[in-house]
């Protein structure tokens, strides 16, 4: 370290414990997911509630008709769900393939409030109104396919008096390219020490976006109101600060299709970085300051959750001094990296090797299975998680952008199918 406390040595500092601090928070807490916890919550009825799913579709042709097959192949009473379609300014065949295939079909056409935020609002106030009572509305995404238990585990958790519930979100493609790979890797991790962690810990978990139910009570007294392009993140907040918590079901499982290429996950990966800054520039003093206020953790931890974007941008150029000063003639540039404040000890590397471990150990955990494409594929997912720098980036300059851009999906598996490329997995 310099005799001379340079700016660059204080942003040094200060970057890496920003950055480490919320690192090990969320290590701790990760850790929790693990943890043989029980069922803290008694039952406290064994009422068959009344659900409407809802699917938000837009130009979904190819893949709206299996989404709704599954959901009629539910394990749950026929009588006590409905399925909705939104044809949300569709040009192409959605309506008519989702009618074939059973569901209530609502077209909407409305050029100036594009997004499944607007689409969804729009529905609800239909839902109100309608002759037949709902107990839950379930959102979903068209290119999912839904597990035949799903609605018999969110009932079973409605019925221990959660009022908004997130189901597992899995893959229906987890190995089609290495970007769909690294998705399902990320997203498999999250269930276990992002979502069951807080879920044992009585933290708020995350809504998702697809495979979650909200009770109809709690949505008409909160209003819907999320029509930024991160709607799930944007109505968690609201949620948390109306003192209301996401649980988590982890035997409600849905199978979401992802992207195949770089430039198709680029594309969404932006939207969700805009979305999730836009989230935060206007909810993360409010959830501060309840948190300190009232004392509330989970307030603390959503709040930590929205500054993930600046972190990611903090371990970018963390690690971009780190290679410059390595190859600098001089070798120091007034970076001082944290790492030799162990003097290079064997714990550092201790702590290195178990970070590079950590992730596959998860997957291999969660999944239950074992595939030799998993390790080319968990160096290219190194590869993935490097891209978030320069898209957190963009994320953040473009957070007053508000244009929706569509994912074209196109992945038409059936339930059949998926159940025999699962039985055939080695």
């Amino acid at each position: 370290m310099p005799d001379h406390v340079s700016f660059l040595t204080l942003f040094s500092i200060v970057l890496q414990v920003f950055s480490l601090s919320i690192g090990l928070y969320y290590l701790f807490v990760g850790l929790c997911g693990f943890l043989p916890i029980k069922e803290k919550h008694k039952k406290i009825s064994d009422k068959l509630h009344r659900y409407a799913l809802i699917i938000s579709a837009h130009n979904e042709e190819a893949v709206i008709a299996n989404m709704v097959e599954s959901l009629n192949r539910l394990k749950y009473p026929r009588e006590m769900y409905d399925i909705f379609v939104i044809a949300d300014n569709c040009t192409d065949k959605t309506a008519e393939c989702a009618r074939k295939a059973g569901a209530i079909v609502y077209e909407r056409h409305d050029s100036s409030k594009r997004g499944k935020g607007f689409a969804l609002e729009w529905m609800f106030e239909k839902i109100y109104n309608m002759d037949t009572k709902y107990d839950y509305v379930s959102i979903f995404d068209a290119d999912n396919l839904v597990d035949e238990n799903f609605l018999a585990a969110m009932n079973d958790k409605a019925n221990r008096g959660f009022r908004v519930v997130q189901g597992f979100l899995d893959s229906k493609n987890p190995y089609d390219s290495w970007i769909s790979a690294s998705y399902s890797f990320c997203f498999w991790s999250i269930n276990r020490i992002f979502q069951l962690a807080r879920y044992k810990t009585g933290l708020c978990c995350e809504l998702s976006g697809t495979g979650f139910i909200i009770a109809v009570d709690t949505l008409k007294k909160l209003g819907w109101g999320a029509t930024c392009l991160t709607e799930d993140m944007e109505f968690t907040m609201k949620l948390c600060l109306n003192d209301e918590k996401v649980a988590f079901a982890y035997d409600a499982k849905v199978y979401d299709e992802k992207p195949l290429t770089l430039k198709q996950s680029w594309r969404q990966r932006v939207r969700w970085m805009q979305g999730h800054c836009d989230v935060a520039s206007r909810y993360f003093w409010k959830l501060i300051k309840k948190g300190i206020k009232e004392r509330k953790l989970s307030c603390i931890d959503c709040a930590t959750y929205l500054v993930q974007p600046i972190r990611i941008i903090a371990l970018g150029i963390i690690t971009f001094f780190a290679y410059a000063q390595t190859f600098h003639p001089d070798g120091d540039l007034g970076f001082v990296q944290i790492g030799y404040l162990f003097d290079n000890s064997w714990i550092w590397s201790v702590i290195c090797i178990l970070q590079m471990l950590y992730m596959p150990f998860v997957v291999i955990y969660e999944r239950r299975e074992f595939k030799w494409i998993m390790i080319p594929y968990y160096f290219a997912y190194m590869v993935y998680n490097f891209t978030w720098m320069p898209i957190a980036i963009q994320g953040m300059i473009g957070k007053n952008n508000t244009e929706w851009s569509h994912t074209e999906h196109t992945r038409t598996i059936s339930m059949d199918e998926l159940k025999h490329l699962k039985k055939s997995r080695i």
